[in-house]
């Protein structure tokens, strides 16, 4: 296929090829790798500026992506990829073979480093959803901090790079930098532009941006970054949003009034107890949506809410394929048995034989877990509606499932988002905290936005 590149797609490649770092945070859908191939391909072939180049990227993204995209555009026919996934035998092989580009998942990187024994001689590397390297404690950022002096390009693209804030920017500016813009270590990150909010004493539990200091931050960065969003460049299709409330009955709620209240839920069958918020928070969310793990790791039924209504939701697609979200384990028994009872055919998307189905319409059901399949899946071709059983707190893996769809390629006029949502529960606060965070990600996005002389396509 022709590759008749945007503007800004144009620009953005320009951008990697005149920066030896960069970062390339566009919203999703805007083709962040093709753009980052196109000049890779340059720098290989045109100005012979680097000759192997490493891509990390979650697990599904390395193996279907990129390859995909490489295959798919004419420009791109010279560059010789291998997908080092798999057993540890397979990665060692795909590492050896005779490539110029090597793809692997992020979950190897400190394998690649400190176990393979294999030589990191890559003079180029790209973080494809560098969001995934914002923990400095990590062992991944730790590994490939390690090689980072030896690195002489790397680019990174995310599009939801402060998906929970400003302090998650350090720790992915230091991997591009070496902590030029924003300091070399956290604490000095902190101290220049934050101030403790939630605290105990003197333990500090959260940080919030001193006055300004966003400003700040943003002109410190925006030399090596450009940063566009999609509906400010392409024809997108138009993104409904919508919220279908569920009601508990009396008795329903007095079991979901005791655990919020007490964090212990008496009932048959087990119990279970929430020795904190954070665990408090994933008990009500799996009340909310219907079911709930006891401390021996069974599981207690408590209400069909959410699957009656997805079953309504289903019908009433008449057909067409729908995108359903899950996020606990007895999320997706419980709807692929409610699924089965109907005859409905299905499949979680979690391999390129099930992506390819429904990407070619076969599937009227996917199955999708926004942790393990948020992040790069071509996804628009099999259908326009996303379903949201369960919610995440995330805002960057809530951004990037709805991507899956809501993106260029899309052929329908419209995009549907529909969340089924248990009243009078934890899932109405998610909601409101998950808009409460875009307005920090939207100001990022725009403080360094690329202006561009003339017009986009």
């Amino acid at each position: 296929m022709t590759y008749v590149a945007h503007d800004y797609q144009r620009y953005a490649s320009d951008f990697i090829e005149t920066h030896p770092a960069s970062a390339i945070l566009l919203s999703c859908g805007l083709g962040k790798t093709i753009i980052t191939l196109t000049a890779v391909h340059d720098l290989l072939f045109d100005s012979f500026e680097v000759r192997k180049v490493l891509v990390i990227a979650p697990l599904r993204v390395a193996r279907d992506t990129w390859p995909a995209e490489i295959d798919k555009w004419d420009h791109l026919q010279l560059l010789r990829a291998s997908v080092a996934v798999g057993s540890t035998t397979e990665r060692i092989s795909a590492l050896k073979r005779k490539a110029d580009l090597y793809i692997i998942n992020r979950e190897n990187v400190q394998w690649l480093i400190e176990e393979s024994t294999l030589p990191f001689d890559f003079d180029m590397v790209v973080v494809d959803e560098l969001s995934s390297f914002k923990n400095h404690r990590s062992k991944r950022f730790k590994a490939l901090m390690k090689k980072r002096p030896g690195i002489h390009r790397i680019v990174g693209l995310t599009g939801t790079p402060a998906s929970n804030g400003l302090i998650d920017l350090w720790a992915q500016f230091k991997l591009l930098d070496k902590g030029v813009r924003l300091g070399r270590f956290i604490g000095s990150y902190r101290d220049a532009y934050f101030k403790a909010d939630k605290r105990n004493g003197q333990i500090v539990f959260s940080y919030k941006p001193a006055p300004g200091a966003e400003e700040r931050i943003y002109q410190a960065i925006e030399d090596i970054t450009i940063s566009m969003k999609a509906q400010d460049l392409i024809r997108m299709p138009e993104l409904v949003s919508t919220e279908y409330r569920v009601t508990l009955s009396d008795e329903e709620r007095v079991i979901y009034e005791k655990l919020r209240k007490d964090l212990v839920l008496d009932a048959s069958g087990g119990q279970v107890t929430a020795a904190n918020a954070a665990s408090l928070s994933g008990k009500l969310l799996q009340l909310a949506n219907g079911a709930v793990y006891t401390d021996d790791g069974t599981t207690i039924v408590l209400h069909d809410r959410k699957l009656d209504a997805l079953e309504d939701f289903i019908e009433a697609a008449n057909g067409q394929s729908v995108l359903v979200a899950y996020w606990f384990k007895h999320d997706l028994q419980r709807i692929t048995g409610r699924l089965e009872k109907l005859g409905v055919s299905f499949s979680p998307l979690d391999s390129s034989e099930s992506i390819r189905m429904w990407n070619e319409g076969i599937l009227p059901v996917g199955l999708i877990h926004p942790a393990s399949a948020g992040h790069g899946l071509n996804l628009q071709s099999g259908g326009n509606c996303l379903i949201w059983f369960g919610l995440t707190w995330s805002l960057e893996l809530y951004q990037q499932t709805v991507a899956r769809l809501w993106r260029q390629g899309q052929q329908s006029e419209t995009v549907v988002v529909q969340h089924i949502i248990t009243k009078d529960t934890v899932d109405e606060r998610i909601m409101k905290v998950l808009s409460g965070k875009a307005a920090t990600q939207d100001a990022l996005i725009e403080a360094v936005k690329a202006e561009l002389d003339g017009g986009f396509r």
